[in-house]
């Protein structure tokens, strides 16, 4: 199976391609204290808020609901330690990666190995404009949308739309499709997504036996919605950005899309602790075996990265505006901007 590390080849980078390893080499170490203190600052607050969205139920269901928020904030962390796991950052042993990665992964309701496996192709192909549609958020090119059928275009803007993306996938992501393997799939992956769904299933009927299914549902689907919707925020803007880097495979460069195609999301510190500092993708995707508690520092050290445009909370929310790819001016841009393109007959690349 392909492994979710920095790819060897940098697809036609000029200069030494091997001058950023160098560079990064320092930082791509675990420690197992601070991984082990991150597991525990992670899973127990985690299962202390949900247990008290559970008690809270006996005086008031918004009650529930205002403690889910901070609930969802720490099922985001464990994630990301699922995240560094998968991509052998977060311990030096490979076993304990795989062990606790599977464990921090069950909670966000994800198939460990299946998610690891589409997450590499993400990241040996983001940016590739030859190689969408594995691990990413689905864009098309203005000529690929137009040459698309009524159907496929309404498809894709119901698919585009934040009500639909931020509103219904969450719980459609995390509930229904990670349930399912893609076709094709290798027998690691399928038995992945098997073992985690008979997991789940079991920890489900517990639950619902011992609290109330009721309860249980009061409980979980506002932590797993508010986690889904923030988790696919975080995903959509790494990659959905003014000036964003997007290439054709031949000309593609691994060193670019790293820096220019991942965002530097300068989060509130606050927020940068609880995402597991994901903010800084520019450096995790450059290096994607350095755990996120050096990737802050990485950044801020090497002047590789001071070119490195940052984004803030309130820019970033002029991200969904972006629907297409431009090909012929190199930028993201919206339905609106396409029909004004249209009209002035400027749509061909």
């Amino acid at each position: 199976m392909q492994q979710p590390e920095s790819p060897t080849s940098t697809h036609g980078s000029e200069g030494n391609p091997g001058a950023w390893r160098n560079l990064i080499a320092d930082y791509q170490h675990p420690d197992l204290l601070r991984s082990s203190w991150q597991l525990a600052n992670s899973i127990i607050p985690y299962l202390l808020l949900w247990y008290g969205a559970y008690r809270l139920l006996e005086v008031s269901w918004w009650a529930t609901l205002a403690i889910s928020v901070p609930a969802s904030g720490f099922l985001i962390r464990i994630f990301v330690i699922s995240h560094d796991c998968g991509h052998g950052s977060f311990f030096r042993s490979t076993r304990a990666n795989a062990f606790w990665g599977s464990v921090t992964s069950a909670l966000p309701f994800l198939p460990y190995h299946a998610w690891r496996h589409y997450h590499a192709i993400h990241h040996s192909h983001s940016g590739d404009l030859d190689h969408r549609g594995v691990g990413d958020i689905a864009t098309l090119t203005i000529d690929e949308y137009l040459a698309s059928s009524r159907w496929s275009r309404l498809s894709y803007r119901l698919y585009r739309n934040p009500l639909v993306m931020f509103g219904l996938g969450p719980l459609f992501t995390f509930l229904v499709a990670y349930r399912f393997w893609r076709r094709g799939s290798d027998r690691r992956v399928r038995m992945s997504v098997i073992r985690t769904n008979i997991a789940l299933a079991l920890v489900t009927l517990a639950l619902g036996s011992l609290i109330g299914w009721k309860a249980l549902l009061m409980v979980q689907l506002p932590i797993m919605y508010l986690a889904g919707a923030l988790g696919i925020w975080l995903f959509y803007v790494q990659h959905q950005f003014e000036g964003v880097y997007w290439e054709r495979e031949a000309r593609w460069n691994y060193v670019e899309q790293a820096l220019h195609g991942s965002s530097y999301y300068d989060l509130p510190r606050v927020l940068h602790w609880i995402t597991g500092n994901i903010g800084f993708h520019h450096v995790h995707h450059l290096g994607a075996r350095i755990p996120n508690y050096q990737l802050q520092k990485c950044h801020r050290e090497l002047a590789l990265f001071r070119d490195v445009r940052p984004m803030s909370l309130w820019s970033s929310l002029r991200c969904l505006r972006f629907r297409l790819w431009d090909e012929k001016r190199q930028r993201l841009i919206g339905f609106r901007e396409l029909n004004e393109l249209r009209a002035a007959g400027q749509t061909a690349s």
